[in-house]
């Protein structure tokens, strides 16, 4: 009796709050709806909603169904599109989604070896994304994600890719060049300059400054990493970047650089794909490159 129109017909349902607006969401007439959706009811014997309450309330059985149907629905979305690009004679597609600001770097000497070895997979790089980029590869707009913020989910790999130490970067003659290495509560009278990202998405803050409930004086943003080095040689302020990237500046090698923390702050970038997706050919080899290319 239970079908995916069914499926599809719950999950609008708890996203509209009502029958008017999911019967128009829907293009049913809202009898149609109901009717529907009674029998449904009629078949398992129990009511899935509450009709009085603004919006619906769901029952314990309703909850039941529209679980179901946010694991089943996605899955049908994501072999409808990989099914459309068999159709249309799409051999292979690697869409990158970015969340490291400074992965640009290495990342884009990767592509061309890349491409002569696949030359029929089909590259993108994608840095801005109107979702999260995670929930964009589960629903299949990204192929792969770089990201140093792995989540726990069924249906999501997480392949480490390397490690980097964070080095703090100061002005020539800064007050803190005497110390052996920087405690959190020596940047609260610094500017730090920083990229233009959330501030969980720098390491910074979320593994050296939150974790002691401590801010800098002030930040500033900048989305070229010469030009943070341009403002810290210039004595407007501190900035915390990876080494393997401050090893590729040659202008600002004289810029002392710091340690965070006795033991260094260090962090760890992730390749994010579909579990479905974990023996595709092109998307391994692309992550070994990545690999190769750190060590």
């Amino acid at each position: 009796m239970l079908e995916i129109k069914h499926l599809k017909t719950l999950s609008v349902l708890a996203e509209q709050g009502n029958l008017v607006k999911t019967a128009e969401t829907l293009f049913m007439t809202q009898s149609a709806l109901s009717h529907q959706i009674k029998q449904l009811e009629d078949h398992y014997q129990l009511k899935l909603f509450e009709r009085k309450s603004q919006p619906l309330r769901f029952t314990p059985a309703g909850k039941t169904l529209l679980q179901l149907a946010q694991v089943v629905l996605p899955g049908i979305q994501q072999a409808e599109v990989a099914l459309k690009r068999l159709a249309s004679g799409e051999q292979g597609r690697l869409k990158i989604g970015v969340e490291c600001h400074t992965c640009f770097e290495w990342l884009l000497p990767l592509l061309r070896p890349f491409q002569a070895q696949w030359p029929n997979i089909d590259v993108d790089i994608v840095s801005r994304f109107s979702v999260d980029a995670l929930l964009a590869l589960r629903q299949g707009q990204l192929d792969l994600v770089i990201t140093s913020d792995p989540i726990e989910r069924a249906d999501l790999d997480f392949h480490p890719l390397f490690s980097y130490e964070i080095l703090l970067v100061l002005p020539p003659n800064h007050r803190l060049l005497q110390k052996a290495w920087i405690e959190p509560q020596d940047l609260v009278i610094e500017t730090l300059i920083c990229y233009p990202v959330e501030e969980e998405k720098l390491d910074i803050f979320s593994q050296f400054l939150r974790p002691n409930k401590l801010r800098p004086k002030a930040t500033e943003y900048t989305d070229m990493t010469l030009m943070m080095l341009h403002r810290v040689e210039s004595g407007h302020g501190v900035c915390a970047l990876p080494k393997w990237l401050l090893d590729t500046q040659e202008e600002f090698k004289h810029l002392p650089r710091k340690r965070l923390g006795q033991n260094g702050l260090w962090s760890t970038l992730y390749a994010a794909i579909q579990s479905s997706q974990a023996a595709t050919p092109y998307l391994n080899d692309f992550m070994d490159r990545i690999k190769l290319s750190r060590q």
